[in-house]
């Protein structure tokens, strides 16, 4: 069974009321249209939004270890992950020269 929307239809404004929307807008002297430098320096939100970018991008797996393993890493305390990965980081070295 399809879902039918709740949201009221847009009412597209006429010719006519844009005309009086947009003079009304430009005689508010606090709602000014933006300088082309201004428009120029907006970026958008989701550029924005959440963590930066990493230059060193980590792959998402799922993976058994012991429980051993997981309750040693885990007693070190905070970030336990990622001393986890550097360990496996170091042992990938090491076994990379030989």
């Amino acid at each position: 069974m399809s879902k039918v929307s709740k949201r009221p239809a847009v009412a597209m404004p006429t010719v006519e009321e844009d005309k009086a929307i947009t003079a009304a807008g430009r005689s508010d002297p606090d709602a000014q249209p933006l300088k082309p430098k201004q428009l120029k320096s907006m970026v958008p939100l989701r550029t924005l939004r959440g963590r930066p970018k990493s230059d060193n991008k980590k792959l998402l797996v799922s993976m058994r270890y012991s429980p051993e393993v997981v309750a040693y890493f885990k007693s070190t305390g905070e970030g336990w992950q990622s001393r986890m990965d550097e360990a496996l980081r170091e042992y990938v070295e090491q076994h990379r020269a030989a």
